[in-house]
């Protein structure tokens, strides 16, 4: 194979600030992954286009697996949400039917009608008996 004519090649120093500046030429998790993996022996001929259906089976079930976690999150914020609700509500059913409890109160109700000219009877009610041949 013919050389590169058109590289430069770098000037290395000594200094190990120099090592540090130019940024991190140690071993990275990146080309550890590559050395163990040996990737380029599957590209050497092209994409492999036998393994095509089971990559996107997987990408398939990764997509849906996602969709599914998201549908599940947003279900329980939804749920959370109409709890909330809920308890707003029955706080305010409990309120309101004490509220009303408290105003049919026969004292209550005496006091409310009396500014209309309303009195409370103090006779107690009588039984009507009819007999059946007077209907």
């Amino acid at each position: 194979m013919a050389d590169n004519k058109f590289r430069i090649e770098p000037e290395r120093s000594n200094e190990p600030r120099a090592k540090a500046s130019a940024g991190s030429t140690g071993p990275s998790v990146f080309s550890g992954l590559e050395k163990h993996l040996k990737l380029e022996t599957y590209f050497e001929e092209g994409f492999p286009v036998q393994y095509l259906p089971k990559i996107l089976y997987v990408m398939l079930l990764g997509l849906l697996y996602i969709s599914n976690t998201h549908y599940g999150e947003k279900t329980v914020r939804r749920i959370d949400q109409v709890q909330s609700e809920v308890e707003d509500l029955r706080a305010d059913y409990t309120t309101l039917k004490s509220d009303l409890m408290f105003a049919s109160k026969q004292s209550e109700v005496a006091r409310k009608v009396k500014s209309i000219g309303l009195k409370e009877s103090l006779n107690p009610p009588t039984k009507v008996a009819v007999d059946e041949d007077e209907y």
